[in-house]
């Protein structure tokens, strides 16, 4: 069995800068991912009938589509597809997508699980496809999963530059357990012509007093929609964070902190106070 993570992506900050007459929206957008995620492993099919066989397990597994349209199930067709043209039809396999993180939470959930599928079947296969166009067909965020490293993110996401990060930050992250329709976000923002997040190219990750300057464009119509997430922030404050913030388009929100006693504790407070709350502690993965 070959096991990978499927980092969870979080947004530090999200500045909307612009729309593509594709109706895509441009992004400039500071993103760590953590250890904690979803989990991608890899076994020979039992039955070669087809390609690719998925099962879904996991504390957030419950109505997940299993079939063709499931971005895993995806990324795995579209790279067995493109190795059986090189090298000839692939070894069947059966994926099991262990699913930890909410869905439609702000975090990356698919793209993330399809980026770890193509990195794990690259292995697998022992195939040398180079799948970042790939990536890109499957989602705009796809791209920058496969990284899993502090980076910046331009254009529609697939612009991506590495930051150098020399320690792991710690990371609260807490759902309170509701889906936020993205393009509803977007179609509430108040102007989609905002300021990048910076005039040059920083090739280190920012500090917190940087990142607090910064802003996510999504949590404003985010929190219009569905106040709830108003709800989370105002707890992770309590909490005293470095930096509380939400990630992406949301529901999910983060706060970071000095220390990993002072996450946790933080964590055990929220936790206690909001039983029915999804809420953990973790920390980034560095360059």
């Amino acid at each position: 069995m070959l096991v990978r993570t499927a980092h969870a992506k979080i947004n530090l900050a999200l500045h909307i800068t612009g729309q593509r007459s594709d109706g895509y929206h441009l992004l400039d957008s500071l993103v760590v991912f953590t250890q904690l995620g979803d989990q991608i492993s890899i076994n020979e099919a039992l039955d070669a009938s087809s390609l690719v066989s998925l099962v879904i397990e996991g504390p957030f597994a419950k109505g997940l589509d299993k079939g063709r349209n499931n971005l895993v199930s995806r990324a795995a067709l579209a790279l067995g597809n493109q190795v059986a043209e090189k090298h000839g039809k692939p070894q069947p396999v059966e994926i099991k997508l262990t699913k930890n993180l909410p869905i439609a939470s702000g975090m990356g959930g698919g793209s993330a699980d399809a980026a770890a599928t193509l990195i794990a079947l690259q292995e697998f296969w022992g195939s040398e496809i180079k799948f970042e166009n790939l990536a890109l067909e499957l989602g705009a965020d796809v791209p920058m999963c496969l990284h899993s490293k502090p980076l910046r993110a331009q254009g529609i996401g697939d612009e991506v530059t590495l930051l150098e990060s020399k320690a792991s930050v710690n990371i609260v992250l807490i759902n309170p357990r509701v889906e936020v329709s993205t393009p509803e976000i977007f179609n509430r923002l108040a102007t989609k012509n905002n300021t990048p997040i910076f005039n040059d190219q920083p090739k280190v990750l920012s500090s917190v007093l940087e990142i607090n300057a910064m802003r996510n464009d999504l949590q404003a119509p985010a929190i219009e929609i569905e106040p709830s997430i108003q709800e989370v922030l105002n707890a992770l404050q309590k909490t005293e964070p470095q930096l509380a913030r939400m990630s992406g388009s949301g529901a999910t929100c983060f706060g970071l902190y000095s220390t990993q006693q002072l996450a946790q504790e933080a964590t055990n407070q929220i936790q206690k106070q909001n039983p029915a709350w999804w809420c953990v502690v973790t920390t980034t993965t560095v360059s």
